[in-house]
């Protein structure tokens, strides 16, 4: 049930016509909204229901009886790891582990076929697995380290962890930060709900004009199904993957924060413009900033961070990307892109370059340009079908054949690439210019920009798609 579909705009017509008189009382609203999100993701596939009931259950048991019995809590915590990491590496990675085996075992002339046997149901990758499982997950780390009481309510639990707005894609959202907004009566003025349609207007905009737009070329060039092959075109290529992805998620996220204010819930920004950044620590920042912050917390953190040393600390820092990579996907190139972003991190924590070059003239514009080039070069890994292809494009860029010929061919797709850039860096917060929310502060020039983008949804939308990031 895609955001940008008719059965969901069917679905929330539904919810919201209830909403407002079952949001009064507790029971009556977690039951409704863990009910109304069960229907909302088992309309992808209802057997996999089981998988987020299975894994609120657990949680909901340890939590419980971590205070309950806190000589068992750190047996407790063990469990719940132990119960939503094994799903997740059952359904998402047993291909990529029996694949690094049987590959590990060809070194020594051992012939293993484990893929064969690897279960029918294993092979489906359920939709939102990586990002309910780090919500559960969540919630017990902190009920273990005090920071949260658990609940008494399971439908208070599952109504957290199995929200609509972002069950399937984030943002992920902590259960120290939202268990307590779900335990208030929602309420939401008039001019939040106008602010909630401007945000799912902008994020539908985003997805359907501009990510699905680029995704044409995007697509068709990486599935080798275009006949261009010289070195600006493929530029352009990962150029546009850029935006596409970053269109895309960020289009989910707005849309997702959008139904949640209009509910009267509060979502955290998830990105801030984060192809601004001077440094690759500051696009960490800014890019999925609910995912970066949530590997920062309980993983790099949790090992030690840079309490242990500088070498440590570059240590963890490889260890929490190439993980956070892996939990993209189950690919070598999600690794490799990972790892990409750890060297640039450790490189800048080595050579302190970015505070360098802040200081020299235009030094926020260079920074800006060699960190965009770097990511550039790690988004090509993260695209490719595998190591082979991403190298083949990096050598095809680097060859200098300024071909211009994909031009015409591709032209919607340049149009709608130009438009992403420019939605992009002219809408740029830094000291003398204007937010986006100071731009278009009269009423009518708010009601008539929401409006061309909704006019632009419908008329020049792309290809449909899902969202990118219902893959991981």
């Amino acid at each position: 049930m895609l955001f940008n579909s008719i059965p969901f705009l069917l679905f929330a017509i539904l919810f919201f016509a209830f909403w407002p008189f079952l949001k009064r009382k507790n029971n009556s609203r977690w039951l409704f909204l863990t009910s109304m999100s069960f229907i909302f993701y088992g309309w992808w596939d209802w057997r996999f229901l089981f998988l987020i009931i299975g894994s609120g259950l657990l949680d909901y048991v340890c939590g419980w009886y971590m205070t309950k019995a806190p000589q068992l809590k750190k047996l407790l915590l063990l469990l719940s790891l132990l119960g939503n990491i094994g799903s997740l590496s059952v359904f998402k990675y047993s291909v990529f582990y029996a694949d690094m085996i049987e590959s590990f075992l060809l070194l020594f002339n051992v012939t293993l076929s484990l893929k064969d046997n690897i279960p029918a149901f294993a092979l489906i990758l359920p939709v939102g697995i990586s990002f309910y499982t780090f919500q559960s997950m969540s919630y017990t780390i902190d009920v273990y380290k005090g920071k949260i009481q658990p609940v008494k309510n399971i439908f208070h639990l599952f109504s957290y962890l199995a929200m609509f707005p972002q069950l399937v894609a984030g943002p992920i959202v902590r259960a120290r930060d939202f268990l307590t907004q779900l335990s208030k009566i929602p309420d939401s003025t008039t001019i939040q709900k106008w602010h909630a349609i401007k945000l799912i207007v902008f994020g539908l905009f985003q997805k359907m004009v501009v990510a699905d737009n680029i995704g044409f070329m995007v697509d068709s060039a990486f599935q080798n199904k275009s006949v261009f092959d010289g070195s600006f075109f493929w530029f352009c290529v990962v150029l546009g993957f850029a935006f596409q992805i970053y269109c895309d998620f960020s289009g989910y996220s707005l849309i997702a924060r959008g139904i949640a204010k209009y509910m009267g819930y509060h979502f955290k920004m998830n990105f801030n413009h984060p192809y601004h950044a001077t440094s690759i620590r500051d696009f960490w920042s800014r890019w999925h900033i609910s995912l970066s912050t949530w590997f920062k917390d309980y993983v790099y953190i949790a090992l030690g961070g840079s309490r242990k040393g500088f070498l440590w600390g570059i240590i963890f820092m490889f260890i929490t990307m190439c993980v956070s990579g892996l939990w993209h996907g189950a690919n070598y190139t999600f690794i490799i892109w990972g790892a990409l972003h750890a060297l640039f991190l450790a490189l800048e924590r080595v050579t302190r370059w970015p505070q360098k070059v802040e200081k020299i003239r235009y030094g926020k514009i260079i920074g800006m340009t060699l960190v965009f080039l770097q990511v550039l070069v790690a988004w090509t890994y993260f695209r490719a079908d595998d190591i082979e292809q991403a190298h083949l494009i990096i050598k095809k860029i680097l060859s200098f054949n300024m071909s211009f010929d994909f031009f015409n061919f591709y032209f919607n797709s340049i149009v709608f690439l130009l438009l992403g850039i420019t939605i992009e860096f002219s809408i740029y917060q830094r000291k003398k210019h204007l937010k986006l929310q100071r731009l278009y502060t009269k009423n009518n020039i708010d009601v008539l920009m929401t409006s061309i983008a909704l006019v632009m949804c419908l008329f020049l939308r792309g290809p449909e798609a899902a969202f990118i990031y219902f893959q991981f």
